[in-house]
């Protein structure tokens, strides 16, 4: 079950950056997308994997999930990549480049034949596709259906409108049906949606419209390239007090018309059946997550 995992915030850091690294420690991003790919230079690639390898021995990340973003298979790294950090600490990879379900299902087998190497229980390590490409994007349901590892999917939207030979526009037009489609694609497989970057880092306002939109399109979470970006994303995909309190009385009230000897009923002028309930029970759990973390923001 994809619900045990808390992902509002994945946070990237490239990895061949001792002082970043270091930063990223003191933040409260619930993901840290350790990076090996497209920030890190060729030359840097092997000093990237020994900085994760001590990275992951730390005692002081508070709960924070390791998720290194690896080279893609046509890269000549992803073997060196995964066969190095299949280690304790590290709860899975994000893979780039995704374009079809063979893509990760071949991923998942690597995993599963070094895990048998090292002797580790197979699904130990989890997988992210990341979504970048048009034939991705109409591939979603594929992808995250290929692998039992995968537990969340995200959406890299710069590679997208590249692909797709389009523009970016402030109304985010451009990939407002790739959003979509990556959102119902995830949630039909029971795999968490990641939302893609704000590119606009420093636009604080222009990030809150993004993630009132995000959440309404049934985003868990959002990718994110600067720690100033945290406590918003944070609040927006926390339960608020108002939903906290929606949640318990839905399910005191459903347990009332259980009582009854109805499945579905109208309680306190409100109606009650499967959906809200299921709703009431989602928020909670994700509320209980947060707080085993210890942390809002």
């Amino acid at each position: 079950m994809n619900n045990i995992y808390l992902m509002r915030s994945l946070m990237f850091v490239p990895a061949h950056n001792t002082k970043l690294l270091e930063s990223a420690v003191k933040r409260n991003a619930d993901v840290l997308l350790l990076d090996i790919e497209d920030s890190v230079p060729y030359t840097k690639k092997q000093k990237s994997r020994d900085n994760i390898k001590e990275f992951a021995k730390r005692t002081d990340l508070n709960g924070k999930l390791l998720f290194p973003r690896v080279n893609d298979r046509e890269s000549g790294e992803l073997l060196k990549d995964i066969y190095q950090l299949t280690i304790e600490g590290i709860s899975g990879f994000m893979y780039p480049k995704a374009t079809k379900g063979e893509d990760i299902y071949f991923f998942g087998k690597l995993l599963e034949t070094i895990e048998y190497e090292k002797g580790l229980p197979i699904g130990t390590f989890k997988i992210i596709p990341l979504i970048e490409t048009a034939g991705a994007v109409i591939n979603i349901r594929e992808i995250c259906c290929s692998c039992t590892r995968v537990i969340a999917v995200a959406f890299g939207c710069e590679d997208y409108v590249t692909d797709l030979q389009g523009k970016h526009d402030p109304e985010g037009q451009s990939i407002m049906m790739a959003r979509n489609l990556i959102s119902i694609g995830a949630r039909s497989c029971g795999v968490l949606p990641i939302d893609t970057v704000h590119i606009k880092v420093h636009d604080l306002e222009d990030l809150e419209r993004n993630l009132i939109l995000s959440k309404k399109l049934g985003f868990e979470g959002m990718l994110v390239l600067n720690p100033k970006e945290l406590p918003l994303v944070h609040q927006y995909y926390s339960p608020t007090e108002e939903e906290l309190v929606w949640a318990k009385e839905m399910l005191q009230l459903s347990e009332e018309a259980q009582q009854e000897g109805k499945g579905v009923a109208v309680k306190d002028n409100k109606f009650i059946g499967p959906p809200m309930v299921k709703m009431a029970w989602n928020i909670l759990r994700k509320q209980e997550l947060i707080e085993l973390r210890g942390v809002i923001q």
